[in-house]
């Protein structure tokens, strides 16, 4: 069956719902694709600045790994695009890729922009029309007479329309905010590809969860992800090292350690690291107040080492040229033992040579949700068809951030954003054939 005389509104223009709408278009629908913002993929382009991390090299087990206890929904979405799916579409845009050190996947200019006009060039060649400034309004009634005045049988947007609830058609009314005035559009299917809210200023506020709320559908609350922690540091530790790498260490909460690197802010810690245990971290936090990670400064060097070294006569030499000396203890590191080890510590040099391999650093607070880059929490699965479709609103599916899952970054948390536009988008089609 053909969906040519299906029309379908994507309403987000990140990944998730650029990728729904390429795949719907390849079926033959008639998708339009509205974002609030004067250009799509916004956040996208945010987040490539410093590298586009496209996906990541990994196996699919250990992949799968990294969704936690979403990784059961997640798994079927990678089903239909998994990482070499990704890079395999990105090289039919002419955008070929290479796998880092650390196993990452990047575009080989290492930028986002390149890849999002490609992208945008091939769905604008694919029928897709893109309609900006469009900030929708919610549901305020959802099914239309196409018939009805304002609203013309080809579904394009018509301001100034008056309000109208339902009718037989079964065709969804979208109601949009835009500089001329409140528009309206008619389809019979919708895709919300909403975001979280995380950087709002980017388009993803959060600003649909009481609107879906109302209709019935089961929303966990938005909480940060791949977020930073809030450390109470002295006024002597901020000033000398905010904004500073550590870099070769490991972090442990309660679980196996990894190794990476982190960032001191002025406010705690940021970076990768951090990131990479962020759900654990701020789980702890919701539940016990605050949380410490163990930090190990020397996660090359064995145990055994560590205390030889630390324990080795020093004669005249102070502890931190000591330390400098024999371990290459200096700068940030060397900081941080300050801050965090006591006085008893530096006198015992075996108890300093265990705070070395094991440094308690209390994580105080996540940072607040719009300085995170993505967000936990959002429409619960439990809500969900297997086609993503919303149980309370036959004909609107849901996709990307705005789902109840969350992934470190590393091209963890955009291969799935765009695996599942591709999986909302099979269950769209599905839909409209069993409409026909």
């Amino acid at each position: 069956m053909s969906l040519s005389a299906k029309r379908v509104a994507v309403i987000g223009g990140g990944p998730a719902g650029l990728m729904a709408a390429e795949r719907l278009s390849e079926a033959g629908a008639q998708v339009d694709v509205f974002d609030a913002m004067p250009s799509v993929g916004r956040k996208f382009l945010m987040a490539g600045r410093g590298g586009l991390n496209l996906t990541h090299s990994e196996p699919a087990e250990p992949f799968l790994a990294r969704f936690g206890d979403r990784a059961r929904f997640v798994q079927p979405w990678l089903q239909i695009m998994d990482g070499a799916g990704l890079r395999d579409w990105a090289h039919a845009l002419g955008i070929q890729t290479f796998v880092g050190s650390s196993g990452r996947v990047f575009p080989q200019e290492m930028k986002a922009a390149p890849l999002l006009r490609a992208w945008l060039a091939r769905l604008r060649g694919q029928g897709v029309r893109f309609h900006m400034r469009h900030r929708w309004l919610g549901w305020r009634g959802d099914k239309l007479d196409v018939d009805m005045p304002g609203v013309d049988s080809s579904g394009v947007d018509s301001p100034g329309v008056d309000s109208s609830n339902e009718d037989s058609t079964g065709l969804h009314v979208l109601r949009f905010a835009t500089p001329e005035g409140e528009a309206r559009h008619a389809a019979d299917a919708v895709v919300l590809a909403l975001g979280g809210g995380s950087w709002a200023k980017l388009g993803s506020d959060g600003a649909w969860v009481p609107d879906l709320q109302t209709q019935g559908v089961p929303v966990a609350p938005l909480r940060p992800a791949n977020c930073g922690f809030d450390v109470d540091w002295s006024d002597h530790f901020r000033s000398r090292y905010a904004g500073q790498p550590v870099k070769s260490v490991s972090m442990a909460c309660g679980g196996p350690a990894r190794q990476g690197e982190f960032v001191i802010s002025g406010t705690g810690i940021e970076g990768s690291l951090v990131y990479a245990l962020s759900a654990s971290l701020r789980d702890r936090i919701e539940t016990d107040g605050s949380v410490v990670a163990m930090l190990d400064l020397a996660p090359d060097w064995p145990h055994q080492k560590v205390m030889a070294a630390v324990t080795h006569p020093r004669g005249a030499r102070s502890m931190s040229s000591h330390l400098q000396s024999r371990l290459g203890l200096t700068g940030v590191k060397a900081g941080l033992l300050r801050e965090c080890a006591s006085a008893e510590d530096f006198k015992d040099p075996e108890r300093l040579g265990r705070r070395i391999k094991a440094l308690p650093l209390t994580l105080r607070r996540a940072r607040p949700i719009d300085e995170a880059i993505s967000t936990a929490g959002g429409v619960a699965f439990e809500g969900l068809t297997a086609g993503l479709m919303l149980k309370a609103m036959p004909g609107v599916f849901c996709v990307g951030e705005m789902l109840d899952w969350e992934a470190p970054t590393g091209g963890y948390l955009l291969t799935a954003c765009m695996a599942s536009g591709a999986s909302g988008a099979a269950g769209v089609i599905d839909f409209l054939k069993a409409q026909a």
